[in-house]
Parts: structure tokens; C-alpha cells; sequence
């Protein structure tokens, strides 16, 4: 093979190791839809809502975002701006347990009467206590108006979970960024953070490729 064609050979390989690296699955989001029972100051009421989790790295731990992309419940009265502040639960499955809590921003417009509340997107923090692969599901959603709880949403159709993360707990490794979208695959790690381990295997494909370039030279030289 002539110096030319085993040098344009060798970087080839090199970059295909660091592309194939980069796009390996980190993890895994969906639009659940969510079929809410809700228990109100004026009796039941209960609508389907889609719901949509995300997370960000943040320091040692995430910071998850909760979306609605319908509203679950109205008022018989119009609720004035910023008397109304959504929170949730998190369930937390596989290698972690229990739940988390997210919670919305006061409504920054009026709610006209008989009008679906729009939730809006919930925010909080999740810290790993253990690595491995954990799931998030949407859990109690309570609408807090007027100074009080006026409304109480509990999931009653089993929903599955929105999001799967592969995580490292904390002190256990080191932790790069992961970002999730709903919908399809994303990026899938194993028990080292996906930004880490995909710098570190890459740069080892590149150095390996630039060590080939560099050894054909030589022989080439001789």
C-alpha cells in the first residue's frame, strides 16, 4: 500500500473510533401520558396530561425538569396573577428509590374561570446515592391556589417511567454533563460519566491513529 494511501487509511480510522464513540446511546426520555385523578375544593375532576422529564449535570448532581404539556385541572373562579404554584413527585426506580420534589413558578398571568390551569415546566435537584441506571415517573401533582392546596392529582393509570439516566453516585467517580430530549435515545454511559469516558476513549482512538501515521513515516523515512 503506497505512504499516501496507508497515511489517508490511518486518520480515517482514527476519526471513525472517535464518531462511533461520541454517538454512543447516555439515555433514554419519552412523552408519557399521564391519566390524572384530581381531588378538588369543588369534587373530582381528572385529566390526561402528556408529561415530559429532563436532566441536566449540575455539579455533583441534576437538575430535573418536569413539563405538562396540558393542564390537569380549572377553576370555577379566575385565579389572579400569581396566587398559583404547582409541585410534584418523582418516582425513583432501579438502582435508586424513593422520590424527588419539583416545583413550578407562580402563574404569571391571570386564569380566566373554567379555564384549564397550565402547570407549565417543575424544577428540582437530584443527587445519585447509588450508580447505575434510574428511572423517573411522574407521582402526586398538587396545585397550590389562593393560599391553599386546591387541588391534589394522583396518576392512576400506572404511567412508565419519562426518563432513564445512567448515573454515578457521588464520591464514587467523576460525573461530566448528560442531557436528555424527549423522545428516541440519547447518549447511553456505563458506570463513569458519558462525557468523561467518551473524551478519554476517544483521545485513545486518536492517539492511536496519530502513533500509526507516525510509525508509517518512520518506515517510509527508512
Amino acid at each position: 500500500m503506497p505512504y499516501r494511501r496507508r497515511t489517508a487509511f490511518a486518520l480515517a480510522a482514527a476519526a471513525a473510533g472517535s464518531a462511533v464513540l461520541a454517538s454512543a446511546p447516555a439515555a433514554q426520555a419519552a412523552v408519557v401520558d399521564v391519566d390524572y385523578a384530581c381531588e378538588t375544593k369543588i369534587g373530582p375532576k381528572g385529566a390526561v396530561s402528556p408529561v415530559d422529564i429532563k436532566a441536566v449535570k449540575s455539579g455533583s448532581g441534576y437538575t430535573i425538569t418536569m413539563s405538562f404539556e396540558k393542564g390537569v385541572s380549572d377553576s370555577p373562579i379566575e385565579l389572579p396573577k400569581g396566587v398559583m404554584t404547582p409541585r410534584a413527585e418523582l418516582k425513583l426506580g432501579g438502582a435508586d428509590s424513593g422520590t424527588i420534589k419539583v416545583k413550578g413558578t407562580p402563574n404569571t398571568a391571570a386564569i380566566p374561570p373554567n379555564t384549564p390551569i397550565k402547570i407549565g415546566q417543575l424544577t428540582g435537584t437530584y443527587t445519585p446515592k447509588k450508580s447505575g441506571k434510574v428511572t423517573f415517573t411522574a407521582g402526586v401533582l398538587t396545585v397550590h391556589a389562593l393560599g391553599m392546596d386546591a387541588a391534589v392529582c394522583t396518576p392512576k393509570n400506572n404511567p412508565a417511567p419519562a426518563l432513564e439516566l445512567d448515573v454515578t453516585a457521588a464520591g464514587s467517580g467523576s460525573s461530566g454533563e448528560t442531557q436528555s430530549t424527549s423522545g428516541g435515545e440519547l447518549p447511553k454511559t456505563g458506570p463513569l460519566d458519558s462525557a468523561t469516558a467518551l473524551a478519554t476513549l476517544g483521545g485513545t482512538v486518536l492517539l492511536t491513529g496519530a502513533a500509526g501515521v507516525l510509525w508509517l513515516t518512520r518506515r517510509t523515512a527508512r
